[in-house]
């Protein structure tokens, strides 16, 4: 497994992806340091981070393209190449191909966002360290479960990108907020729910539309073991040249 890992970084660590993930990372604390800047110090503005910079930007935006961009290609390029075949023909379980695979877009992706949020936070909440702990642990969830989601997605279809988008800002965007209810089927609502679950008082703005912590905690866990699954049933069926 140690070997498909190591493989796994260096295909989604290339120069150009690792600059656009540092570059979409960097965006809120930017907009978090202006904020701070130019801040009257009321609690509009704090509102306004949590609704616009941290719901809208971070969690419905930049985290769902970084991971979109690392997953979907974690099997994209054995696909594409036709080298997958090399890997399904090795007498290892698959699980042990799928999991180095889902891991490399955590381990590139998950600090990149992590500290980005976590800095963004610190920077636009006149709020505890228990906010940024609640924002990173939020981040953390929701990277694992876009992860799993967009690796299945790399693995059946070459236009995964395409779909990954259309999932994001038409189930997750304009559907979640146009229909109560949608966020429990929802890993922007799971990842929301967390952080607000964490820290209400800090994260109060999203009181009104965060399902409870412990059915956030379960909805991540289980939409992250089905997609793995998934991902793995996959190898297991699919047909390699």
């Amino acid at each position: 497994m140690g070997p498909v890992l190591w493989l796994s970084l260096r295909q989604l660590g290339g120069r150009w992806r690792l600059a656009l993930v540092l570059l979409l990372a960097a965006l809120p604390v930017a907009l978090a340091a202006m904020i701070r800047i130019f801040s009257n110090d009321d609690s509009s503005d704090e509102n306004g981070f949590v609704n616009v910079l941290l719901d809208g930007l971070i969690v419905g935006g930049i985290m769902p393209i970084v991971v979109m961009a690392l997953a979907t290609a974690a099997f994209g390029n054995e696909v594409e190449d036709r080298t997958l075949g090399y890997l399904v023909l090795k007498p290892i379980p698959r699980w042990k191909i799928a999991l180095p695979k889902f891991l490399a877009t955590i381990f590139i992706g998950g600090p990149v966002l992590i500290g980005g949020g976590v800095v963004a936070t610190v920077l636009g909440l006149e709020a505890g360290p228990q906010a940024a702990v609640a924002v990173g642990v939020g981040l953390f969830a929701g990277v694992i479960t876009y992860a799993a989601i967009f690796t299945w997605m790399g693995l059946i279809s070459n236009l995964a990108i395409a779909f990954a988008l259309i999932y994001v800002f038409l189930w997750e965007g304009l559907i979640a907020s146009l229909i109560p209810g949608i966020e429990y089927f929802s890993v922007r609502g799971y990842t929301l729910a967390i952080m607000h679950g964490m820290d209400e008082s800090a994260l109060d703005a999203l009181s009104t539309r965060v399902i409870d912590l412990p059915t956030a905690i379960v909805g991540a866990t289980v939409v992250t073991l089905l997609f793995f699954g998934l991902t793995v049933r996959r190898l297991l069926r699919m047909d390699v040249p």
